[in-house]
């Protein structure tokens, strides 16, 4: 039973690019959400939340994976982080979804999953100066915050609410009318159509 979201948790990781997408996994209470690490120590995110690994990443429960998220940070840039690599193509290869934002990507791109599908990242040629392996620049797209193809979800640094939405969709969360209402709020601050009624009796009242 595919239950799980595990979310890679490391020093310096930036927290708020998934963030809206970590609370809409755990909103409904039909996932099981937890934080991998490269060890259990705790590690300090780019905003300086202190975070607790529950698990590391050779514990993954392959048989439970829905989806594996790998937020950016620097250490993607330096090459390292070798044991995500190894779990991302773990992960994917027994058919569940990966995903990546920011230089997270860089990740995706040394494990070979960006070669084959449609991806997208932080800039065009990104990908290319920082990983000699990869050969997807054929399939990039820099017309996209966030796109999902061949099991793989990838958005730019400016695209967490692209990226929540991709997710959102990947774990089919709501249904489509609902999703699209909720990137309009999200995105462009337009409230659902059954928000609007008491959007204006609140401010009627407020005058």
């Amino acid at each position: 039973m595919r239950d799980t979201v595990y979310f890679l948790a490391f020093d310096g990781f930036v927290d708020w690019h998934a963030a809206q997408a970590l609370c809409e996994i755990r909103r409904p209470g039909d996932w099981r959400l937890q934080t991998v690490g490269f060890s259990l120590q705790p590690v300090l995110s780019m905003g300086g939340l202190r975070v607790l690994p529950e698990l590391t990443l050779d514990q993954l429960d392959l048989d439970r994976a829905a989806l594996l998220i790998l937020p950016g940070g620097h250490l993607w840039e330096h090459g390292y982080g070798e044991e995500a690599v190894d779990a991302a193509r773990r992960v994917h290869a027994v058919g569940a979804p990966v995903a990546a934002v920011d230089s997270g990507v860089l990740a995706l791109a040394r494990a070979g999953l960006l070669d084959h599908c449609r991806h997208t990242g932080n800039w065009p040629g990104q990908i290319d100066s920082q990983v000699s392996t990869y050969a997807g620049a054929d399939q990039y797209d820099p017309q996209v915050l966030a796109v999902s193809d061949g099991g793989v979800i990838t958005a730019s640094q400016l695209g967490s609410v692209e990226f929540a939405r991709e997710v959102i969709r990947t774990l089919d969360l709501y249904n489509a009318s609902d999703r699209e209402h909720w990137y309009r709020l999200y995105k462009h601050a337009v409230p659902p159509p059954w928000c609007v009624g008491a959007t204006t009796t609140a401010t009627a009242v407020a005058a």
